[in-house]
């Protein structure tokens, strides 16, 4: 069961009950369709916020008096950041689950954006901290906030301000993040990673030097976690040389070949049937095509991999990557590169959400 919580004060935060969220809004902040500037009273960090998930787990906030505030960082323009707002205060950053498109018209880069959080959930997915209401299935730890009153009831937009510039960080620094986990103020950072260079190395014990990852569902309509509708491609290169990949774009690669291999075993998608349809598994995942989202792997000058991963849905997607960076696949010589944008942790890895197109760059 959910725990929850009533924060006395900001300083002073205490777990004093249980209870269930209730989908319907009940609480009332005035007029939400404000839309000038407002400035409302900080009760909280985004740093207090995330400790309080480290202490107890997912949270539902029931103070309706606990605000916390930031700069908007992310922007959704190219695509590659979706249905998220990233804000960051002076102690960390925190990724709110705003559960619509286009959300660069709304809310600007360097922009305050305040929070209310009563009646939200602070949670996390795969490591990574969250801030939305409770999802009424179960299945995740926070769900979007997905109307425009409830946007408006929790998210009030400040003043603009100048971007928040990206931070250079370290080898070391991000093996440090790891080690904390959740609660350390790098992850959900706008940052610039020098020094990386193509391929996952030593990532795991039968990882090829250059690899890629990515994951196809013989039918994206049914269970996405059942081990009989996933494939996973993740040894080689499999000749992709985009950031990831379009629908047309994949079916390209898929109709060249480039993933007959995948599969279970020593099986390959053409040699593998799905019983529901009397298709190979090949067959059945062109069926049902779709963008395909894509990690590229690289990996820092003393081993530590970097994920950058790439929502099929970018506008940036087929985008060829540098044929410097990739260099030989059979080799391990391809250019050093950098690479900014919002550093994130997955599964205990560290995982790197590109701003565009441009955003990795040869090192001269």
């Amino acid at each position: 069961m959910r725990k929850t919580i009533y924060i006395i004060a900001a300083a002073a935060l205490a777990l004093v009950s249980c209870e269930e969220w209730e989908p319907v809004f009940t609480r009332s902040y005035g007029d939400v369709y404000v839309t000038e500037a407002q400035e409302l009273e900080v009760t909280a960090t985004i740093a207090q916020l995330k400790a309080l998930y480290a202490a107890h787990g997912a949270l539902k906030i029931e103070d309706d008096d606990m605000v916390i505030a930031g700069k908007v960082i992310s922007d959704d323009h190219s695509g590659n950041i979706y249905r998220e707002l990233y804000i960051q205060d002076e102690t960390g950053v925190i990724s709110v689950k705003v559960g619509l498109s286009s959300l660069y018209s709304d809310y600007k880069l360097g922009q305050t954006v305040y929070v209310r959080c009563g009646g939200l959930t602070i949670g996390q997915y795969n490591g990574m901290p969250q801030l939305g209401v409770e999802d009424p299935t179960g299945e995740y730890e926070t769900a979007y906030l997905d109307n425009r009153y409830l946007i408006d009831a929790h998210i009030v937009k400040g003043a603009w301000g100048d971007p928040v510039n990206p931070r250079y960080v370290t080898e070391a620094e991000l093996n440090e993040a790891l080690k904390e986990g959740y609660t350390h103020k790098l992850w959900g950072q706008l940052v610039t990673i020098e020094n990386l260079q193509y391929g996952a190395k030593g990532t795991y014990a039968s990882d090829h030097f250059k690899r890629i990852f990515i994951l196809l569902y013989v039918d994206p309509y049914k269970d996405k976690k059942a081990s009989t509708n996933r494939v996973f491609c993740s040894s080689e290169t499999y000749g992709v040389t985009t950031w990831a990949m379009s629908k047309n774009k994949f079916l390209e690669y898929l109709d060249g070949g480039n993933f007959d291999k995948c599969g279970t075993s020593d099986k390959g998608m053409n040699d593998v049937f799905d019983e529901m349809t009397g298709m190979t598994v090949k067959q059945s995942i062109r069926a049902n095509a779709t963008a395909v989202t894509t990690s590229q792997y690289f990996h820092l000058p003393e081993g530590l991999a970097v994920q950058i991963r790439t929502s099929g849905f970018a506008k940036f997607a087929d985008t060829e990557i540098d044929p410097a960076i990739i260099g030989d696949p059979s080799a391990q010589d391809g250019a050093l590169c950098t690479a900014t944008g919002i550093i994130t942790v997955y599964n205990g890895a560290v995982q790197l959400a590109l701003v565009n197109e441009d955003s990795v760059k040869t090192q001269q």
